[in-house]
């Protein structure tokens, strides 16, 4: 009887710890949809000329904003180096993002060079997805 029980709760331990694991799986691949991979996807869009990528990487009302942003880099090679972005707090409904990493535009002889560090991102949860919305 004993050895039965034992079984048993033994049993029912590695249950709990496989559930417990699946649950702690799924937080985990939760936190790459934060506010950073909304900022990155539409970094990524933008030095891809994706206008639609870019749109769908955007808030609503920062959809415009981001077309004009585009637009700026329509004669130009763009290239998005070491790109690597941190969540560095929230500000109400709205995930704060800084990065590393810069965007270099090559104008034929001419190259700019965009720190992405100058800038603090913001980021909005909308349609389920956190979507760029702006600078600070």
């Amino acid at each position: 009887m004993k050895n039965q029980f034992t079984r048993k709760f033994t049993a029912f331990i590695l249950m709990m710890m496989s559930c417990i694991g699946f649950f702690l799986a799924g937080c985990a691949s939760q936190e790459g949809l934060g506010p950073v991979s909304g900022i990155e996807s539409y970094l990524k869009a933008l030095a891809n000329k994706d206008s639609a990528q870019l749109v769908n990487a955007s808030c609503a009302d920062w959809e415009e904003d981001a077309l004009q942003e585009l637009r700026t880099f329509d004669a130009v090679n763009v290239t998005l180096e070491n790109l690597d972005c941190q969540e560095a707090g929230q500000d109400v409904n709205t995930g704060l993002v800084v990065c590393e990493g810069k965007i270099v535009a090559n104008y034929g002889n001419e190259v700019l060079e965009i720190n992405l560090k100058e800038r603090t991102y913001q980021a909005v949860q909308e349609g389920g997805e956190w979507r760029m919305c702006g600078y600070r």
